[in-house]
């Protein structure tokens, strides 16, 4: 009998009486109190979504079905999700027809609860609770306070940072501000009550975290994250280890409306133009790494809308041969997707977003990325990329094949020495080619990318490992022996 939901075609028979519950499903037995469904339907909620099957027992998995109990009780599950959580969940009911234990017809009832944007759904009693794994857990102190921060309903920039005063301010930087919104000659404390920087808290103004994080003098005392961090690595890869290739690490620690500039002028420096020939003018060009926009409204948007409630979290700034990565902490904000970025307006920040736009530094979310979208396609480079490694979103941008060839070939030859270089013959070049863009790799891998046989490619091992150019761990014979080019470091 081929019983399977129509909502949810993955729950079949099969599947949620022998499958392992998870994030997205759980089995309870018909004899639970529907009040005890309220945990679940919170934290299916407030998670992904999931489903809740009733009518199997949750420890042998026996189907026992729902028949056996009444119908007042049945349309109690149903109506669990408006009756014992605060405020009703998106949720449909489902039954299944099937054979019980006893060899009786009997149905099962699932209920598919659907994931809540921009709200927290909490129980009766008003508990939160999460799905995590195959457990729904109550969130308290800082882990309801961050799923709060993640679903909207709390702002962090809007909250109190206690310690902090006016004179922790700086003082030129709410200057430069007034200036700009056409406030000078007025209070600090006027100007920033009236943005909401300041608000009253048992007859005391208090600052906010917004106000803080923008005009700190010393951001450090109060938000240690508030920090960009760049790294350039030789190479196409991340190493580790003895294969570590980092070739720059640098971090800037200041206030918002300081760390957009510093990091800018820093990465400036860090980018190289390269000069190439045009092969239909006949004349040599120079070509930026990546377009000047591109990569700075990507540092812009991280700064602007990452989560800044992720204590020990900051962004990260990843410098390849190939490629830039921008990483900043936190999911993307409200409605915004990988799928939808280009086309939809949401800030998870809106105040420190409209100072920056203010200071013209920030445009609508979509519309920098849509720009981004649109300079990486006059430079002929590949499309901007976005992701959600973890709980962070990553900006990849792509350099021209053309400037990874040359600087690939720059780098190999300082490497080597142009001499060494001219010396080796194709094969040769191609394993140190592929060593020096992907790190340690075993013979086979290096067979698969060269496409030559076993004893040509030890052949060559052993003659790099002799010249000092390259070493192998492992024993010769050991398959997952790995070969890696010898530590070098760039001055």
């Amino acid at each position: 009998m081929n019983v399977h939901s129509e909502i949810n075609p993955i729950l079949t028979l099969d599947y949620i009486t022998n499958e392992h519950e998870n994030k997205y499903f759980d089995r309870k037995s018909a004899k639970i109190k529907p009040s005890d469904l309220a945990q679940h339907i919170s934290a299916f909620a407030n998670a992904g979504g999931g489903t809740l099957v009733l009518g199997i027992n949750d420890k042998t998995h026996a189907l026992e079905g729902i028949n056996s109990v009444s119908e007042d009780k049945i349309n109690e599950f149903i109506n669990s999700p408006k009756q014992c959580c605060k405020p009703m969940p998106d949720f449909k009911e489902e039954f299944l027809d099937i054979i019980n234990e006893n060899g009786q017809q009997d149905r099962l009832l699932l209920l598919h609860i659907f994931e809540t944007q921009d709200q927290i759904i909490r129980t009766a009693n008003d508990q939160t609770y999460l799905r995590i794994g195959d457990k729904s857990r109550e969130m308290r102190g800082d882990d309801l306070r961050n799923l709060e921060y993640a679903r909207n309903t709390r702002r962090y920039e809007d909250e109190i940072c206690p310690d902090a005063t006016l004179s922790d301010l700086d003082e030129a930087l709410l200057e430069k501000y007034k200036e700009v919104i056409n406030a000078e000659g007025l209070p600090s404390e006027q100007v920033l009550s009236s943005r909401g920087f300041m608000k009253e808290i048992d007859g005391k103004q208090k600052l906010t975290n917004a106000a803080v994080l923008l005009f700190a003098r010393n951001i450090m005392q109060f938000y240690p994250n508030c920090r960009i961090r760049f790294v350039r690595y030789n190479g196409n890869y991340a190493g580790v280890g003895a294969s570590l290739n980092i070739i720059k690490d640098f971090s800037i620690d200041e206030p918002i409306l300081k760390i957009i500039v510093s990091m800018k002028k820093f990465i400036s420096g860090q980018l190289r133009d390269f000069t190439v020939l045009d092969e239909n003018t006949g004349k040599f060009e120079t070509i930026p790494e990546y377009p000047e926009f591109a990569w700075q409204e990507g540092i812009i948007n991280a700064v602007t809308h990452r989560e800044y409630a992720l204590s020990g979290n900051f962004i990260l700034v990843k410098m390849f041969d190939d490629r830039m990565e921008i990483e900043s902490p936190g999911k993307l904000p409200g409605i915004v997707t990988v799928e939808n970025i280009k086309n939809t307006r949401f800030s998870r920040n809106p105040r420190i977003s409209r100072v920056l736009t203010e200071f013209s530094w920030v445009r609508e979310l979509n519309e920098g990325v849509k720009r981004i979208y649109k300079d990486m396609n006059k430079f002929f480079l590949d499309p901007p990329e976005y992701s959600e490694p973890g709980y962070s979103v990553k900006l990849t941008l792509k350099n021209n094949i053309l400037i990874r060839t040359n600087r690939q070939r720059q780098r190999i030859e300082k490497l080597l020495g142009n001499s060494l270089w001219e010396t080796m013959d194709s094969l040769e070049r191609q394993i140190i080619t592929y060593l020096f863009n992907h790190g340690p790799a075993t013979r086979n891998e290096l067979e698969n990318y060269t496409g030559k046989a076993r004893n040509t490619i030890m052949t060559r091992m052993k003659k790099l490992i002799a010249a000092d150019l390259a070493n192998a761990s492992g024993t010769t014979n050991d398959p997952s022996r790995k070969y890696s080019l010898t530590a070098w470091t760039e001055n």
